[in-house]
C-alpha cells in the first residue's frame, strides 16, 4: 500500500488506534486483514455521524482488505448504553428486522456490498449456553465495569444500572471471537466494548485484535449527534433538507465536518481552514461542505439543485419551487393548531417560541400574536415555519 494511504487510514477522523505501531507494521507488510464494523439497528435511518466509521471501513475495503458489516441482531435485544444516561429500552426482534430493511440500501451509498460480507451476531450469540456466558464473564471484573464514567455518573445520580448492561460488552466482544478478526472499527464511545473483544480474542483464539475508534460529531444543536436528541442529518433526508441543515449548524463545526464526514482532500480542507481563520466568510466554506455532503448521498445533480434552491430562497429571498399543499377542514383555525395539523411543526410549545422569535409567517408576513387565528377556505394560504419549512393550506 502507498505510504500516504496508510497514514490517512490510521489518522483521518481517528481518535484511537490500539496498538497503532503494530497495526501500521502489519498494514505496511502488505498482508490483507479481516475487519468489521457493527451496527445495532436502533433506527431505520443512518445519520452522518454513523457514516464516520462506515467511511473508515470503506477506506480499508478500497485497499483490498476483507470487510464485514455486522448487524447486531442479538445485541440490540439487550441495548447498548455506552452513550446513555439511563438504560436503553430493549428492542423486539420485529423492530430490529423492520429497521434493518433500509440499512443496506443506505449503507450501500458508501460501501460496495459486492465486496462486503453481511453477518448477524444472533447467529452465534443466541447459541451460547450459561456455561459459555460464565466463561466470558470470568475474564472481567465488576471494578472494570463499574469504573466507566457513565456508570459512575448514574450511581451518583441514583439512576439504576441493569445487570444485563454489564453483559453487553461481553456480547460485542464475542463477535470478534466468532468472526476471528484482526481489527474492529467503531465510534469512540465504543472503546470499552471493543477492548473487551480484544481481551476475548486473545483468550479464545490466542490472537491480537487491533482497535480503531473514529471521532464522534456534534449534531445541529451542539450536542453529540444522536437519534434520541433529534439533532441529526440523515443521509436519506431530501437533498434540500440536508443542505439546509448543514447551513444551519455552527460555523465552528465546518472544518471538523469536512475532515470527518467527507473525503475532500486534506489539502483542500486546509485551504478552507486558512481562509476562515484569516477573516474569510465561513458561509462560502459551509456551502461547499453542504454541497459535498448532498453529492455524496444523492449525486452531483441533486447537489447543484439543492445549492441553487438555497441561494434562491435565502440569499435572493425567493420561495421554494415546490411547496406542499395541505387540505384541512374549512373554517376558522388557531394558528398554533393549524401548524400542528400540517405537521410543519408538531410541538405547540416550539410553535409558540417560533412565533415569539418572528419565525412564523403567513403569506410572507411575520406573525407576532400567539393567539392569532386564520380563516381557511378555498384560497391557498402560505405558511412558513422557521427558515426551511413551507406549506400551503386550503379548506
Amino acid at each position: 500500500m502507498p505510504q500516504d494511504k496508510i497514514k490517512e487510514v490510521l489518522t483521518r477522523a481517528v481518535t484511537n488506534v490500539i496498538v497503532k505501531k503494530d497495526l501500521e507494521k502489519l498494514l505496511r507488510s502488505g498482508k490483507k486483514i479481516k475487519l468489521y464494523l457493527g451496527f445495532d439497528p436502533t433506527s431505520s435511518r443512518i445519520h452522518i455521524g454513523n457514516t464516520v466509521p462506515l467511511l473508515k471501513l470503506k477506506e480499508f475495503q478500497d485497499l483490498g482488505h476483507e470487510v464485514y458489516f455486522l448487524v447486531g441482531s442479538f445485541t440490540a435485544l439487550i441495548g447498548d448504553t455506552s452513550d446513555k444516561a439511563t438504560g436503553r429500552k430493549a428492542m423486539t426482534q420485529e423492530e430490529i428486522e423492520e429497521n434493518f430493511k433500509t440499512y443496506k440500501a443506505q449503507a450501500s451509498k458508501i460501501l460496495d456490498f459486492k465486496k462486503t460480507k453481511i453477518v448477524y451476531n444472533g447467529d452465534w450469540l443466541s447459541k451460547l449456553g450459561f456455561k459459555e456466558i460464565l466463561e466470558l464473564a470470568n475474564k472481567f471484573t465488576v471494578q472494570q465495569m463499574i469504573e466507566r464514567d457513565l456508570y459512575q455518573k448514574r450511581l451518583q445520580e441514583g439512576n439504576p444500572i441493569g445487570l444485563h448492561e454489564f453483559l453487553y460488552p461481553l456480547m460485542q466482544g464475542y463477535d470478534s471471537v466468532a468472526l476471528d478478526v484482526d481489527l474492529e472499527i467503531g465510534g469512540n464511545d465504543q472503546l470499552f466494548n471493543m477492548l473487551a473483544g480484544r481481551t476475548l480474542q486473545k483468550h479464545f483464539n490466542n490472537k491480537e485484535k487491533y482497535v480503531l475508534t473514529t471521532e464522534l460529531i456534534e449534531g445541529l444543536d451542539g450536542r453529540k449527534m444522536s437519534k434520541s436528541y433529534g439533532n441529526t442529518v440523515d443521509i436519506s433526508d431530501e437533498p434540500k433538507e440536508i443542505y439546509g441543515k448543514i447551513m444551519s449548524m455552527s460555523d465552528e463545526l465546518i472544518i471538523k465536518y469536512f475532515t470527518v464526514c467527507t473525503r475532500v482532500p486534506m489539502e483542500e480542507v486546509g485551504k478552507w481552514e486558512k481562509e476562515i481563520s484569516s477573516g474569510g466568510n465561513p458561509r462560502d466554506a459551509k456551502m461547499a461542505l453542504a454541497k459535498e455532503i448532498v453529492r455524496m448521498y444523492h449525486g452531483q445533480e441533486a447537489a447543484a439543485e439543492a445549492e441553487m434552491g438555497f441561494v434562491n430562497q435565502f440569499q435572493k429571498g425567493k420561495l421554494p419551487d415546490e411547496i406542499e399543499v395541505f387540505k384541512v377542514k374549512a373554517g376558522e383555525w388557531k394558528l398554533v393548531d393549524l401548524i400542528c395539523e400540517t405537521k410543519l411543526e408538531e410541538s405547540k410549545s416550539q410553535i409558540r417560541r417560533l412565533i415569539q422569535q418572528g419565525g412564523v409567517k403567513i403569506n410572507e408576513a411575520k406573525v407576532a400574536d400567539l393567539d392569532a387565528t386564520l380563516k381557511i377556505g378555498k384560497e391557498e394560504t402560505l405558511i412558513q415555519v422557521g427558515k426551511r419549512r413551507f406549506g400551503k393550506v386550503v379548506g
